[in-house]
């Protein structure tokens, strides 16, 4: 069954750095420019996360676990094993 995907022009005012930082990753991936940014905003308006990144999300907004920062990485590793006990 052929389903037909009805597209309609739109025209939008970007700075000139990002139409040329969208020109560059549509080239670098050998698409054409509309194609780059018509898949960039499908996964934007279409992608839900996985419930462990939800829970990543809600750990991080609640504030329970505050930003953590180390200068030995050993003692970043056990406190990550440490978590998971």
């Amino acid at each position: 069954m052929a389903t037909t995907i009805i597209r309609k022009p739109a025209s939008f005012r970007l700075r000139a750095d990002l139409l040329e930082g969208l020109k560059k990753n549509a080239a670098r991936e050998n698409r054409t420019l509309n194609n780059y940014v018509e898949s960039v905003l499908l996964d934007i308006v279409y992608h839900e996360p996985n419930n462990a990144t939800k829970t990543a999300i809600e750990e991080v907004m609640s504030g329970k676990n505050p930003q953590k920062t180390y200068s030995d990485i050993d003692d970043m590793f056990n406190d990550i094993l440490n978590e998971k006990e």
